[in-house]
Formats: C-alpha cells, sequence, structure tokens
C-alpha cells in the first residue's frame, strides 16, 4: 500500500464497484484533493487518515465512478422544468387539458410553448393537428414540441405569423403536413420545417436562459451524473456556461459540443464562416431554439479541460437526419406503415465533406446524429471518406474518436464498420424501451434485427458511450441502466421480436456510463474508474444495482454525488 498522508477525505463501509480489472471491488476510497490516492479496504484506508481528515461512512451503500450522460441537452432539461410539460400525456384529451389550462393563465396573443408529447400511446395514435389547438387556444400561437424534438405542432395564429399555407414549400431537410385532400396544413411540422415557425417565437432572456441552464445542472447532479455531455450548443449558450463556471456556480463537469455546420463550428475550426454557411445560419432543431446567425465578435474558441477539468470544448454536433416516431429517420427502404416515404436527411452530404476533413487536420471531434439505417450508412461512409482523405500522419489527433449519436436502425452490414473505422456509436438505452411500443409498426420485423443493436456492436469490438438523450427521455440515470439490462419497458413488457439478446450484462451497462463515455472524451486516463490517480468523482447509490433483480434498478436512487472530492449532493 502506497498513498501521500494527510489526506482530506476518506469514504468507508461501501459496497464500491471499481471498474478497474485490476481490483474490481473495495470498500473504502481516500481522497487527497480532487484525486483518488488510495482504494482498498476501511482498515488500510484509516491509516491515513490525520486530524484533518474527514471520514465518511458510507453504510454499505453501493458507490460506482462518477455516472457520465454521453448525450444530453442541458438547457432542454432546464426549460421543461420552466415551460408547459407535455410528459405522461397518454390521450389527446390530457394533451388538450395541459394546454388549455395554460391558456387560462396568460395573456391574449402571448405565444404558448411546450415540450414532452408523444402519440404513440394515444387511442388513435395519431398526431394532433392546428384546429385541434384551435378550439382551445383561438386567441394564442401555440407552438409544442414533440418528446424527440424533431417535430411540432402549431395553431392557426403560429401558421399565421409564419406567413405558412398551402402553398409554403417544404425546406430542405423538413416537411410541412398537408392534408390530402384540402392541401391546408395539418399544422405538424418535421424536423427544419419548425424553424419556420420557431423563428417568431421571442427568445428568452439571458436571465431566464441562466435559470434553465442553472435548474438542469441541478437536476442533474441530484440524479447522480457527474458529467453531462452536452450535444450540442450556440455561441450564446456557450457564453453562458463560462460565465456560471467563472463565478463558481455550478459543479458538473461539462463536455460540450457546437453545432454544425454553422459559424460557430468555422470559428472552432478556426476558419471563416463561408458564405453560404453566414446566409442560412443553420443550427440545430434538436433543442428547440430558433435559428439565428451569430455575431462572431468573442467567438467560441477550442477549450481544453479548461476550470479543472470541468469543461472541455473540441467537438463539433451535425444533425443528419429526423427521428423514428415522426417518420423523419432517414431509412434504405420506405416506412413500413407509410409506403410514400423512406425519410430525409437534413443535411446534403457533400457540404460536410469538408468540414470533416479540416477537423480531423485540427483535432477536432466530430459527432453525428443518424437514427435511419440510411443515415447510419452514409455518415460511416462519410467519416470513412474523410479518414481515407486526411492519413494519420496529417491529423493533429491521430486517432480521433468520432462517434454517431443514437446509431439506432443499422443494416446488418454496417454494424462491423464501426469498430473497423474506430467510430463510436453513443446510444440511449430508454430510445429502446420507448419505441418498442411503435417501432415494429415503422420498421417491420425484419429490419427490428439490426435496431439498437448493442450486444451486436460490443461483440464487433465497440464501446458503446451511454447517454439519455433528455429531454427526449427523462433522463435519469437507473432508468437508463434498467433499459440497458432488461430491454423492457418500465412495466416489463417486451414486444415480438424485441432481440432480447441485444441487452447488456450489467457490468457492460456499468461501462457505457463511466468507463466507455470518459473514453469518448478522450479522458480515460483522468475519468471513468475509481482507482488511485484518477479524479475522485462517485455516484452513491440506495441499492446494489449489480444484484438486484432488474424491476427494483428503477427503485434505486441517488444518495450522494462526489465530483473531485467534493460531496455536491447529499440526499440524507
Amino acid at each position: 500500500m502506497s498513498a501521500a498522508k494527510d489526506v482530506d477525505l476518506i469514504f468507508v463501509n461501501g459496497n464500491i464497484y471499481t471498474v478497474n480489472e485490476r481490483q474490481p471491488h473495495a470498500e473504502a476510497i481516500v481522497v487527497k484533493k480532487d484525486r483518488i490516492t488510495f482504494v482498498g479496504s476501511n482498515e488500510d484506508a484509516k491509516k491515513l487518515a490525520s486530524d484533518k481528515t474527514r471520514i465518511v461512512d458510507l453504510h454499505a451503500r453501493t458507490v460506482v465512478p462518477g455516472m457520465t450522460d454521453s448525450h444530453c441537452h442541458i438547457f432542454g432539461i432546464g426549460e421543461r422544468e420552466m415551460n408547459l410539460n407535455l410528459e405522461g400525456t397518454n390521450t389527446l384529451e390530457d394533451f388538450l387539458a395541459k394546454v388549455k389550462g395554460r391558456v387560462a393563465h396568460i395573456e391574449r396573443g402571448k405565444w404558448i410553448t411546450g415540450r414532452g408529447w408523444i402519440e404513440t400511446f394515444w387511442k388513435p395514435p395519431q398526431f394532433p393537428t392546428r384546429t385541434d389547438l384551435d378550439e382551445i387556444a383561438p386567441d394564442n400561437p401555440v407552438f409544442l414540441t414533440r418528446a424527440d424534438g424533431h417535430a411540432a405542432i402549431a395553431s392557426s395564429a403560429a401558421l399565421k405569423i409564419a406567413k405558412i399555407d398551402k402553398n409554403t414549400p417544404n425546406p430542405f431537410g423538413g416537411e410541412i403536413l398537408k392534408d390530402k385532400q384540402t392541401g391546408e396544413p395539418t399544422g405538424m411540422l418535421l424536423d427544419n420545417a419548425q424553424d419556420l415557425v420557431a423563428k417568431n417565437i421571442p427568445q428568452p432572456t439571458e436571465a431566464e436562459r441562466e435559470q434553465a441552464f442553472l435548474r438542469g445542472i441541478d437536476r442533474e447532479i441530484g440524479l447522480g451524473w457527474c458529467e453531462i455531455q452536452n450535444a450540442g450548443s450556440h455561441k450564446e449558450d456557450i457564453d453562458l456556461i463560462k460565465k456560471a463556471f467563472a463565478a463558481g456556480k455550478i459543479k458538473i463537469r461539462f463536455i460540450n459540443a457546437v453545432y454544425g455546420p454553422s459559424e460557430d463550428a468555422e470559428t472552432l475550426l478556426g476558419r471563416q464562416p463561408s458564405p453560404a454557411v453566414m446566409a442560412n445560419g443553420r443550427l440545430a432543431r434538436s433543442t428547440g431554439q430558433r435559428p439565428v446567425v451569430h455575431d462572431r465578435r468573442d467567438a467560441c474558441l477550442p477549450t481544453i479541460n479548461a476550470y479543472d477539468h470541468h469543461f472541455t470544448q473540441r467537438t463539433i454536433k451535425v444533425i443528419f437526419d429526423g427521428a423514428l416516431g415522426s417518420r423523419g429517420a432517414a431509412l434504405l427502404k420506405p416506412y413500413n406503415d407509410a409506403r410514400d416515404t423512406s425519410g430525409y436527411l437534413t443535411e446534403k452530404p457533400e457540404d460536410l465533406s469538408p468540414m470533416f476533413e479540416e477537423a480531423l487536420r485540427r483535432g477536432i471531434q466530430v459527432e453525428t446524429h443518424a437514427i435511419g439505417d440510411r443515415a447510419n450508412r452514409t455518415i460511416l461512409d462519410l467519416y470513412e471518406r474523410a479518414f481515407k482523405a486526411v492519413p494519420p500522419n496529417e491529423r493533429k489527433i491521430r486517432e480521433p474518436r468520432w462517434r454517431v449519436e443514437h446509431a439506432q436502425i443499422l443494416d446488418l452490414a454496417d454494424i462491423p464498420r464501426f469498430a473497423t473505422l474506430g467510430v463510436i456509436p453513443s446510444m440511449q438505452p430508454s430510445h429502446a424501451i420507448s419505441d418498442l411500443f411503435f417501432a415494429p409498426a415503422r420498421l417491420g420485423m425484419d429490419r427490428l434485427a439490426g435496431a439498437y443493436a448493442w450486444q451486436s456492436l460490443i461483440k464487433s469490438g465497440c464501446i458503446i458511450a451511454g447517454g439519455s438523450d433528455a429531454p427526449v427521455e427523462r433522463g435519469e440515470p437507473m432508468i437508463e441502466f434498467y433499459a440497458a439490462v432488461a430491454r423492457k419497458s418500465v412495466k416489463g413488457f417486451s414486444g415480438e421480436g424485441w432481440h432480447p439478446e441485444q441487452a447488456v450484462s450489467r457490468e457492460q451497462a456499468l461501462k457505457m456510463f463511466t468507463l466507455w463515455p470518459a473514453y469518448a472524451a478522450f479522458e480515460e486516463n483522468d475519468k471513468g474508474s475509481i482507482e488511485p490517480g484518477k479524479l475522485a468523482d462517485l455516484t452513491v447509490l440506495s441499492q446494489d444495482i449489480m444484484k438486484i433483480p432488474e424491476p427494483e434498478i428503477l427503485n434505486t436512487r441517488c444518495t450522494m454525488s462526489v465530483i473531485g472530492g467534493e460531496i455536491v449532493f447529499d440526499r440524507q
């Protein structure tokens, strides 16, 4: 045993899963400043204590490395807590009742916005229409985003403000749904079509944005997330994040990506934005924010490990297709339940290649949202083309660790390509247990073989960075862990053809939220396991998730979150 004395903190009497193969289990952890100095027995740990050492008795609670949400949208999480939250509206009537409740407390003419509805549980499972909204909110423009962020329903007042009528063409990468008989818009807007209305919604103030951000962070820490990997941001977001860190308002570790193609992405690459990018001001849809063209003064720059390993920015996020539920995911063949469409790409492949090649040269990571099998195949093709165009000796980082976000529907031939190319699938297990209620209808039984194929990807040689995609999903680590190991709904349901063999072991699931996200962020030497020399990030749980029956995982709660040796949340 070797560890420096005069240590600051010792955790004893823990049921510790280290995710360190050389020492998989322990009962005590010793911390000096923000690093772990010793992992082992209670007896040996206590020998390192001094009069100034604080000793924390864990009372046999389970400890795992600080958990990481590898894919979330932090501002959306906070906004969900502040705005009209439409989660859990299991019928159209419930949905409309919530909206009506908001109408009663808002001025005439004011916008009503919200998020979280999903029609797949309604009977019948049909999209709402503008006429549904017009009946309860005739005097307010209404814009309500579907849970996945890839579709929204707008009222007639909102469509009128956006000047959308039967003659309005679909924008690239989006669709205005129209009545097949009259040709009039139904109010449903898919992917990039949402921007036509969203850009007219008054933007929140900086104070409101900060409030949403801080509320989102507080929620994450209380759930046991010690790090989040924020899947896309804009310059004004980054300014706010840095300001909050500099003021000491947040403790969580934060890996950030900027949306691209955009001016922000060009700045991250150290280039002047192209005229096309400046004209379009293209930004992502998944946050529900309107697109803007940013002023480049004081623009965001690459930042690695700022604020003592708390803020890292080195990634560009691309949105490449829509979502499966709204039939925007780009498929190789038509949808099984809508033979007239196979979804669509939301970026032109030829526009991405120059950005990808420059990212390789400059050591910038790329992560791309791809849900459908066509989107996944095409992005793997684009990655492979970039890797060939910029050989390792021309790259700032030889191993780029590029990612595909979601990777939900894969053609079986493309599964081994991830490992071959060194591409990391970043996946959210809760999507599988939400989508199982409608994915068979969208895809048919044959394509389910490559859907949410976690175990196949791991066996092919991949790691999987696990996340939640909150606010699309609830964003709770125990729901994600349960979904990964059970591959069943929270009520224990698993449908026909849902391939239970794709579930992962508990050891694999734990790595999905600890060591593997650290690798995906180039930080496996500092994070992801409990061992001497690494940052003292710990998630303490109320139950032993490695042994209890699967349904009990959902009843497990975070009791303590430790970041850099500081107890930042303690339920007791």
